[in-house]
């Protein structure tokens, strides 16, 4: 008798593991959902979304909460990605909620619409009786994040509480909820930065552009390179200049860094990202900024 036995490499059992809990999700709730953004962890949650449902279409809608302040090159990529796909889009618009006078915009040269985006959210969610919705967060981003689990309770005013989250032992999930609350779903936390770019790599995935090397007007700010782009005001003494540079994280432009370098391929990606020692939002998102537990208090109020 042979017994035939499969070792799964690191990468190997994260998919597993991401695969399975698409499929247990899909089984288990009635109407879920995945954000998309266009950013590099939302692509490789359609891409393994797709693995996980393959030769079948994906069996629920992907949702984008649109600031209205996008880089036009990842609002290019997300229209491609889900005609490619074949997926429907769902759009829960900031811009709708300003007009309604259901949130109000800042003003100022340091206005973002950043946290305008948990209105959007809960509404989106409402609105089409969402039970699930799959996110892209990772444990090594924040520290806020840390403390999440796979599936994350929210209850019906879409409010998370880190001390009221259910155990996950041995990779069993409770999904259990009433009517009107909801459950966040994690497929990548336990993966890092370098693991979400090495899988990119091998797996030969498309992002959008400006995840790589390229050279745009960037204005220095608060220890932060901002792109010049229609939606920044500029402060008295700041004048853009042309660096070479690309986004490591993709938010509202208004608040989203990028950091000066020169990898133009996934393998240089890999090279540099293996070197450093600061989180990409700890680099590069001013959102992040605004007190020690600026992301911990908007995860309470129902942001991703």
């Amino acid at each position: 008798m042979v017994t035939t036995t499969y070792e799964l490499t690191h990468l190997g059992m994260l998919e597993a593991e991401a695969v399975h809990i698409f499929r247990e999700v899909a089984a288990t709730f009635e109407k879920p959902a995945l954000l998309f953004s266009g950013g590099k962890d939302s692509v490789v949650m359609l891409h393994l979304a797709a693995k996980a449902f393959w030769p079948g279409p994906l069996p629920f809608p992907v949702m984008h909460v649109d600031t209205g302040h996008n880089f036009d090159e990842v609002i290019e990529f997300r229209d491609r990605a889900v005609e490619r796909y074949g997926i429907r889009l769902v759009v829960s618009s900031v811009q709708e909620d300003i007009d309604a006078g259901r949130v109000v915009e800042e003003t100022g040269p340091r206005a973002s619409r950043n946290r305008l985006q948990t209105t959007a959210l809960l509404r989106g969610i409402a609105q089409h009786g969402f039970t699930a919705v799959f996110g892209g967060a990772r444990r090594d981003e924040e520290k806020a994040r840390a403390k999440e689990r796979v599936f994350s309770f929210r209850d019906e005013f879409g409010q998370w509480d880190p001390r009221s989250q259910r155990p996950e032992l041995w990779n069993l999930f409770n999904g259990r909820h009433r009517k009107g609350e909801h459950i966040r779903v994690f497929p990548l936390s336990n993966w890092t930065e370098l693991d979400v770019w090495q899988y990119i790599r091998d797996e030969g995935i498309e992002l959008p552009s400006i995840y790589y090397a390229h050279r745009r007007p960037v204005i220095h700010r608060d220890g932060m390179l901002l792109a010049h782009t229609g939606f920044l005001t500029l402060l008295d003494g700041e004048e853009p200049t042309e660096t070479l540079v690309r986004f490591r994280t993709v938010g509202d432009a208004t608040c989203t860094g990028c950091v000066e370098s020169g990898a133009a391929t996934p393998d240089e990606v890999v090279a540099e990202i293996a070197a450093t020692r600061v989180t990409e939002r700890g680099a590069t998102r001013a959102d992040d900024r605004i007190s020690e537990a600026g992301m911990e208090d908007r995860k309470k109020e129902g942001y991703f």
